[in-house]
């Protein structure tokens, strides 16, 4: 067994670790025998030097086995899932899991919670009266069974390096590197038992990758690890410049996916939703061409379906499915204000990050990960680039629980979206596929 600090030197010299190597500092941070100081001084090496490919698989695979990987060869349907880096509006995951649900693909979902100015699927969930979001794994394996679909939380059990390694990331100044990225994402998505997974790797102002470039890096990166480890895996690149759909904060987003499984969903949404699920068909193998995965999708969306599904799913974990039809049940702000164009013309910026800040500055987010979470609140009827508006038409509406966070997030919405005379370019929202 090496020392730690000789692990650390190797890297910081620029060596390539081999299995036996990034297997000891993963264990470390599993079992407490590497002090924080010397994980974090590993995380840093890390950053500056970089792993190769084959380093960046060993790490991804040490940190999925840090703890159990669930067996799921009890759910006889193919198994896929979804992955978001994260955005703004982002609530994807909420309709597309029963969609894909309803067209014989089991989804085992384990997801985040939201952190600074992404929202998490955990915390939309959550704004569902009763929905419980911590089950075991046993319960999780029960439920996939019986209605081929569940969405958690991480556990204990699965892949705990990760929660050592990721608050150290976070308070170290080591958060942005694609092997850490990749080890991170990977190594739960893995040990959640699927047989494929899409990946949808955002870029732009309210991305975490802003740079195209650095974005395209890090889907190849994910795909390549993935699929070296036996996991057919595609990722899409897609602009995150403006937010996803017309919603902001937890509940008003859930019930923005409502209306996606009714066929009501903003146009943007549901393009990202269509491209996403045609890979997961596709990589099930429950459909041969985009085409027929398409149609597929629309087909549940159409006789009812995954409506249906995600009724199930509600039920299933406690939650009261009754929301479905009846969105007052849902947690509900004090304050409905809505911001008014001062001008007319067109909607020439929707500033994505400016949006998420106005979300957060209401409660609708986590500055810290310790921070309680409005579920109530946030920003509605956004509108969207490209759209005509009047002086006095409304531009969104701010729900809020008190009046000081109303006028914040107010001043700060009001500088995020750009009204102009002239008519902006369209741009492209899916703008490649890896893999």
């Amino acid at each position: 067994m090496a020392f730690p600090q000789h692990i650390i030197a190797r890297k910081r010299d620029g060596h390539a670790l081999t299995r036996e190597e990034i297997a000891e500092f993963v264990r470390g941070a599993t079992d407490g025998s590497w002090a924080d100081y010397q994980l974090s001084a590993m995380l840093m090496a890390v950053v500056l030097r970089g792993m190769t490919a084959q380093e960046t698989a060993h790490y991804t695979e040490a940190m999925m086995r840090s703890g159990v990987v669930a067996d799921l060869a009890s759910v006889k349907l193919p198994k896929a899932d979804k992955h978001s880096t994260g955005g703004v509006g982002d609530k994807v995951s909420l309709h597309l899991a029963p969609m894909i649900a309803a067209c014989g693909v089991a989804v085992p979902m384990i997801s985040g919670r939201g952190l600074g100015h992404t929202g998490g699927t955990l915390d939309k969930l959550e704004s569902i009266p009763g929905f419980r979001v911590n089950l075991p794994l046993d319960a999780y394996r029960a439920q996939l069974e019986r209605i081929g679909l569940a969405l958690i939380g991480q556990t204990a059990d699965l892949a705990p390096a990760d929660k050592k390694l990721y608050a150290l990331r976070d308070v170290t100044a080591t958060v942005e590197s694609i092997p850490l990225i990749c080890g991170s994402i990977l190594s739960k998505k893995l040990a959640e038992g699927i047989d494929v997974l899409v990946l949808d790797v955002k870029f732009g102002r309210g991305a975490f990758m802003k740079d195209k470039a650095k974005a395209r890096e890090l889907a190849q990166a994910l795909v390549s690890v993935a699929t070296t480890m036996g996991k057919p895996t595609r990722a899409l690149l897609t602009a995150m410049d403006e937010p996803l759909g017309r919603a902001v904060g937890n509940a008003l987003e859930v019930v923005e996916s409502i209306e996606c499984l009714r066929g009501r969903g903003p146009a943007d949404t549901m393009e990202v939703t269509y491209a996403l699920g045609e890979q997961m068909l596709l990589l099930a193998k429950v459909a041969v061409t985009k085409n027929e995965a398409r149609a597929k999708l629309q087909q549940v969306l159409q006789d009812g379906t995954a409506l249906e599904k995600f009724r199930e799913l509600i039920a299933a974990q406690g939650g009261d499915a009754r929301v479905v039809d009846e969105p007052e049940r849902f947690p509900q702000a004090k304050f409905k204000v809505p911001l008014v164009a001062t001008k007319g013309g067109y909607v020439t910026e929707v500033d994505a990050m400016g949006v998420a800040l106005a979300a957060l500055q209401l409660g609708a987010g986590r500055a810290k990960a310790e921070d309680t979470v409005d579920h109530a609140v946030g920003i509605g009827e956004l509108v969207k680039i490209g759209e005509r508006v009047e002086v006095g038409t409304s531009l969104a509406v701010i729900y809020a629980n008190d009046e000081e966070s109303l006028a914040d997030a107010r001043g700060m919405l009001a500088k995020a979206i750009v009204v102009t005379d002239g008519v902006p370019p369209a741009t492209r929202l899916i703008d490649e596929i890896v893999g």
